[in-house]
């Protein structure tokens, strides 16, 4: 059992150095900053969305920027597309494949900003979500597990991780990139939270 564990933190160790060594990717995780900073800096909102693990770090990555992630400081207007009553009404009104895309409907204002969080890059849901804040004047980031996905072709910024056969790897990485992206926006909005 020891050898199991070693070998799956060395695989994830594996992962995180090659999003670490690709200065693409880096690249895209401070664009993705600059985004949401200026989005929050204009007044706007951020919505995160994703199904299953992808919709609970939507859940955190939201929670985080309302909540606090580091220290006290002023509350961030984000919310993640997860409202249980939200979502049974609206798949069982128009289809699961409309819960975002509804809910930015009735909420997402030109400016605002999405992060849409699908490892496969394929879901459904996701994807309409992205395409109606396209549509809308809603900029939108996008967390996928591989390049060129249908997801990350509607992005104005997508971060796509190390390809892998399962989705583990890829929502570890998800997570470390959204816990990235909040420090960043609160080291721009609260500079005095942290010592350097």
């Amino acid at each position: 059992m020891k050898s199991q564990i070693l070998s799956s933190l060395k695989e994830s160790r594996t992962a995180l150095e090659k999003l670490m060594d690709d200065p693409g990717k880096i690249e895209g995780i401070a664009a993705a900053a600059r985004l949401l900073i200026a989005t929050l800096q204009n007044g706007h909102a951020i919505y995160s969305c994703g199904n299953g693990g992808s919709m609970t770090d939507a859940m955190h990555f939201a929670e985080e920027l309302t909540g606090r992630y580091r220290d006290h400081r002023k509350g961030l207007a984000a919310t993640a597309i997860s409202d249980p009553g939200h979502l049974s009404c609206v798949a069982n009104d128009y289809g699961y494949e409309q819960v975002f895309s509804r809910y930015l409907e009735a909420r997402g204002k030109a400016g605002d900003a999405l992060v849409a969080i699908s490892t496969s890059g394929k879901s459904a849901n996701v994807l309409n979500a992205a395409e109606f804040a396209r549509e809308n004047g809603i900029q939108v980031i996008t967390l996928t597990g591989s390049r060129g996905s249908r997801l990350g072709a509607l992005a104005d910024v997508d971060i796509h991780t190390v390809e892998y056969p399962y989705a583990d790897k890829i929502q570890e990485l998800h997570i470390k990139i959204l816990h990235i992206l909040i420090e960043l926006i609160e080291r721009s909005f609260f500079p005095d939270n942290f010592m350097e």
